[in-house]
């Protein structure tokens, strides 16, 4: 993670993480169907709560119909930049939207344009 000179500076960062990361229409795809997940993934298969601990990666995988490890970098890009949290269920990863990062983004573009 890059050094701050101030806050300003921070903050374009963190902005600047989440334009990249929402740049790919099916990362952005994957955080609208993770803000609903009981809409959009099989209930009955799921091993976790959706809502608590999020989605399995396998169910976003099939759904999104990508490999496995274009799904678990596309995730990884997600969660660095500080819009989805990851959770290990067992051998599983699961994932779940970062409401509050997400709102505090917000937020900033708000203010900032």
């Amino acid at each position: 993670m890059p050094v701050h000179v101030n806050d300003d500076e921070a903050v374009d960062t963190q902005v600047l993480e989440a334009f990249k990361a929402l740049s790919n229409p099916v990362r952005l795809r994957i955080l609208h169907w993770l803000r609903d997940p009981r809409a959009h993934f099989p209930q009955e298969r799921a091993i976790a709560d959706p809502d608590e601990v999020g989605v399995c990666v396998s169910h976003i995988t099939e759904k999104a119909g990508l490999a496995q490890s274009t799904v678990s970098a596309y995730m990884s890009t997600l969660e660095h930049a500080g819009l989805v949290i990851s959770t290990r269920v067992g051998k599983w990863t699961h994932y779940r939207r970062d409401e509050d990062r997400i709102s505090r983004l917000v937020e900033v573009l708000g203010r900032e344009l």
